[in-house]
């Protein structure tokens, strides 16, 4: 079982909207604010940098542990994915150098976990997990020239409305939408949702809603919505390598 983590046995009332949603919707009421001048940084909507833990409150068994093999009733895989799925050899996973297929963009955040996050520079925020010791660079600036594939892709990141994020990102390699070999392909794309709760007690909250695409594996797009908290410091900040079951 992976460490650290805040179980949850209730959520703030806050949370009971987007928890009963399908995909969560955030009312925009009228246009959006000017653009200001200045960097992604300077023109910040939303504050997303600090130190977050996840909350489990669904999906347990596919989160905490590795569900045994072919259990993968809730992700959307289409036959091909499925018997992918259904064969996974994990004695060969463990044998392979590279352990870090369940801990890719699609399955990252997912992974119980702490994750920091910071301004890399003023035009990329950086997210690092302890687990797996991964990094992704949400980059508001499109490099010139893409990226070669890898774990955690080419994520373009740019404001939207009044205090919301948007991320997209593909040149991924191939890798597990969850620890127990359900896959996805170098074909998948992410979309996500960054927004922040924040409670009349002072806690604050990480809301992120994913939705991958993938035209290989999936019979359809696969929605998600993962919760953190916000921690004060990061003195429970733990990092620990890739592993294949937990």
């Amino acid at each position: 079982m992976p460490r650290a983590l805040s179980v949850a046995a209730g959520l703030p009332a806050c949370l009971v909207f987007v928890l009963a949603a399908v995909v969560p919707v955030v009312a925009q009421f009228g246009p959006p604010p000017p653009e200001p001048p200045g960097t992604p940084k300077q023109k910040q909507r939303l504050d997303i940098t600090g130190n977050w833990v996840s909350v489990v409150h669904e999906d347990w068994r596919f989160r905490m542990i590795t569900a045994p093999k072919g259990d993968t009733v809730n992700i959307p895989l289409n036959a091909a994915g499925k018997k992918i799925a259904d064969s996974w050899d994990v004695a060969k996973d463990e044998a392979a150098a590279d352990k870090c297929k369940a801990y890719g963009a699609p399955n990252l955040m997912r992974v119980p976990s702490r994750f920091r996050i910071s301004w890399a520079d003023d035009a990329t925020l950086k997210i690092e997990s302890d687990a797996g010791q991964q990094a992704r660079l949400l980059r508001f600036e499109a490099p010139k020239t893409p990226p070669t594939p890898s774990r955690q892709g080419l994520s373009i990141a740019r404001w939207q409305g009044r205090a919301s994020l948007n991320v997209e990102t593909s040149r991924l390699l191939p890798g597990y939408l969850q620890s127990n070999g359900a896959p996805f392909s170098a074909n998948a794309t992410m979309v996500e949702n960054f927004d922040v709760l924040k409670e009349p007690n002072g806690e604050e909250w990480l809301l992120i809603d994913t939705i991958v695409t993938d035209p290989t594996y999936l019979f359809r797009t696969f929605i998600r919505s993962t919760h953190f908290k916000k921690e004060a410091d990061a003195s429970k900040w733990d990092p620990q390598p890739c592993i294949v079951k937990w």
